[in-house]
């Protein structure tokens, strides 16, 4: 029977703002599987990409080759130097032990150390001419092969490699400590400094652990860009590249000057 009540027949006339069609079994079963919610479609954050790295490793580099040539110009004093090279150190241990993405403290870090590095590398010119060049180009003949090695996918970054590189890497600088305490009773300490076979071998291996340490850089880089780590972490990765770059070139230096003189 027909209601009476105006209300209910105003309804009626305006079925099509109030009411809607009956919804077949199919969309009932689809409303049924739908999620309550709406899940995230992404991060909340901009992920890394691979020129995110590259600006930022350009940045830090830049900074260190800035203070380096600034202290080579200014021929700062050695003692200056050495306490660039004690901040340099303090900063780049609290960059690694916290993994810090903080480009303040990252580009310090460059800046005490290209200090460092320009005068060091000044002594040794003044020593032997043409050895910093030389030195540039090795670094840089080792960052290109190492890139290569591991674009082509010849030496694959494995648990077992990363853990036996490790151990080599922490064996050397024991040696190294171990080198400098025997030095203060013995003139050479244990020789591993010294123009002599076993400073030469030492020396490659120095070489080698430098550019496994690069190695290990471009699989976190690699992995950061395929995981989607966020923006920020491309300082960490410019902050090893630099530090591998650097350990690389100073071993360079010194094995070149074994087999250059000056005259």
């Amino acid at each position: 029977m027909e209601s009476k009540n105006p209300v209910f027949s105003r309804s009626r006339q305006q079925a099509g703002g109030w009411a809607a069609p009956a919804p077949s079994p199919a969309q009932l079963q689809n409303m049924y599987d739908a999620p309550s919610y709406a899940p995230p479609t992404g991060p909340a954050y901009r992920t890394m990409t691979l020129d995110d790295v590259v600006v930022r490793g350009f940045l830090t580099l830049g900074t260190l080759v800035v203070a380096a040539a600034g202290a080579w110009i200014l021929d700062v004093p050695p003692m200056f130097a050495i306490g660039a090279a004690i901040v340099a150190l303090i900063l780049g241990l609290i960059a690694s032990f916290t993994q810090s993405t903080n480009p303040a403290l990252i580009l310090g870090y460059a800046l005490f150390e290209g200090v460092f590095l320009g005068k060091i590398s000044s002594v040794f010119e003044g020593t032997v001419s043409g050895i910093v060049l030389q030195a540039v180009l090795g670094t840089a003949f080792a960052f290109g092969a190492v890139l290569t090695v591991y674009s082509l996918r010849i030496i694959r970054v494995t648990p077992k490699l990363v853990k036996y590189g490790i151990a080599a890497a922490i064996s050397v600088i024991g040696l190294l400590l171990v080198n400098m305490l025997v030095g203060l009773f013995n003139d050479g300490g244990l020789g591993l400094r010294t123009d002599s076979p076993i400073g030469w071998i030492f020396s490659i291996i120095m070489i080698l652990v430098g550019c496994f340490f690069l190695l290990l850089d471009f699989d976190s880089i690699e992995q950061g860009v395929r995981q989607g780590a966020p923006e920020k972490f491309a300082w960490q990765c410019a902050f090893g590249l630099t530090l591998s770059l650097v350990w690389i070139y100073l071993e360079v230096l010194r094995f070149i000057s074994y087999f250059t003189s000056s005259d």
